[in-house]
């Protein structure tokens, strides 16, 4: 009975997260396109399982993963081995983003659209290795204490000259798959380490020390996913046709051996954090479980939950997201493309749950110098206005190195002259603002608008539109502190 509750909590939570994306969708329908696209109801029925997904996934980490990964970080963090902390580091980062929802998403988008050139397992690996050892890097730092704003503003100097020769068909992709990879499963279990660490270690800040490990793990993928990139189109590129896959093939939903392989495929996906869990809790340990039962359960619950999110973007955001593109081009002007992608990206940053937790977790460490709801009010615009000149870069056609590394310059020059209590902060925050059911519309968004501009090509043009919703954030937050601490300066002489 508890269960059946706990999960009707979390579908409730689940459909709260949709609702912004279907009152902007809705209000676009009738008050301004003033028609339903084709297959509503499929699309309809596709929402509903993608929120049944969600809501298995989260019930099934709050009874697994999280329990046994909090449980681990502060035993590992009493301990105080450095070479354990960091191996537990490693694995933690790369097992949680190889079932990253988001990150499947985007993977199975881009080996479809580059016709197998790119390959949906080997980018996720790569970029769960990446996490993997950042992570790793972060523990090291909090451990020793050395200043986040040097690794940051090394890392996105190497971000911007890696993108000055990478291929323009990774570029995009490359940012997007480093923005999608702190999500909901990574952000608490990392978060949740690093401020361990640094509560538990004495001299350690939690505001300064404590945030930091999602940021580099937004970074580091960029790095990586673009030297694959370099790689994988070093040769000649095979013709092929892209098709989008609408949602209209049955066969993901229909036959029992289909649903089966992709089950089977599910529990690949999360077996990498089963045996983190089993490998440090029993062999490093050498305790057991407290409630085997109950983890084991909540493990199959995750893997039920990520089979039917993926089943529910294919019938349901990946159409809603292409169909919207396709109306709005009809129309006459690209003014609604960019009312569209503002709305969109405000509306479902305000009801992010992880960004509504971070910014509490943020104004509490702060004791009183920062507003934990004007942060997200300045996170939401951010990622307004990111998606929006992200947009606005489709439609031009522009080549994304030049917003790209433009972006991250200024970031870079913010990150040199803002206070350094919001650093760590605002770095994480431009990585929890795209949530399992915020990425898949975005992204469809984005190769809908390239499938249907004359000119535009679907690998160059349609990714990149997560990677502004990541950098405008650090921009507004950084820029909110730096106002505010001036305000602040001005007035004490004055007391």
């Amino acid at each position: 009975m508890f269960y059946i509750q706990a999960f009707g909590h979390s579908l409730l939570h689940a459909l709260k997260n949709l609702m912004p994306i279907v009152v902007v969708v809705v209000f676009f329908q009738f008050a301004i396109l003033q028609q339903l696209p084709a297959n509503t109801l499929g699309m309809t029925f596709g929402l509903f399982i993608v929120a049944v997904g969600v809501a298995l996934f989260l019930q099934g980490l709050e009874l697994s993963i999280f329990p046994v990964g909090k449980s681990l970080s502060n035993q590992f963090a009493r301990r105080g081995s450095i070479p354990i902390l960091m191996a537990f580091g490693f694995a933690l980062g790369f097992s949680a983003v190889v079932a990253e929802p988001a990150l499947i998403a985007v993977a199975l988008q881009a080996q479809e659209i580059s016709a197998g050139r790119i390959d949906a397992l080997t980018l996720r690996l790569l970029v769960a290795t990446s996490v993997g050892f950042v992570v790793a890097l972060g523990v090291f730092r909090t451990i020793m204490g050395y200043p986040l704003h040097w690794f940051m503003i090394v890392g996105y100097i190497t971000v911007v000259i890696v993108t000055w020769f990478a291929p323009e068909e990774i570029v995009g992709l490359a940012y997007d798959s480093g923005g999608v990879t702190t999500n909901v499963v990574t952000v608490p279990l990392v978060a949740a380490l690093g401020i361990g660490l640094a509560v538990s270690i004495r001299g350690r800040n939690p505001l300064t020390d404590g945030f930091g490990l999602v940021a580099l793990a937004v970074m580091v993928p960029m790095i990586t996913v673009q030297l694959y990139g370099i790689l994988v189109y070093s040769g000649e590129q095979p013709e092929g046709d892209f098709l989008m896959d609408t949602g209209d093939d049955d066969s993901t939903v229909s036959g029992p051996l289909n649903i089966l392989l992709e089950l089977v495929e599910m529990v690949r996906d999360v077996l990498p954090i089963i045996l983190t869990v089993l490998v440090f809790q029993y062999l490093v340990l050498r305790r057991g479980l407290s409630n085997p039962r109950k983890i084991l359960f909540g493990f199959a619950l995750v893997i039920l939950g990520l089979y039917a999110f993926v089943v529910g973007l294919k019938i349901g955001l990946f159409p809603i997201g292409t169909s919207m593109a396709e109306q709005l081009v009809a129309l006459d002007g690209f003014v609604f493309i960019y009312l569209f992608a503002f709305m969109i990206g405000f509306a479902t940053t305000m009801a992010e749950p992880a960004l509504i937790a971070i910014g509490q977790q943020a104004e509490d460490a702060a004791a009183g110098t920062l507003n934990g709801n004007a942060i997200r009010l300045f996170v939401a615009l951010g990622v307004a206005i990111g998606i929006t000149v992200g947009v606005h870069r489709i439609i031009v056609g522009d080549s994304i190195h030049y917003y790209i590394m433009g972006g991250y310059l200024v970031v870079i020059m913010l990150t040199t002259i803002a206070p350094r209590y919001i650093i760590a902060l605002a770095y994480d925050l431009g990585g929890v603002t795209t949530s399992e059911v915020t990425v898949p519309l975005v992204t469809a968004l984005g190769i809908g608008l390239a499938s249907n501009i004359e000119g535009r090509s679907v690998l160059i043009d349609g990714f990149g539109l997560i990677a502004f919703a990541s950098i405008f954030p650090i921009i507004t937050v950084m820029t909110y502190a730096i106002v505010v601490d001036h305000i602040a300066a001005r007035r004490k002489p004055a007391t």
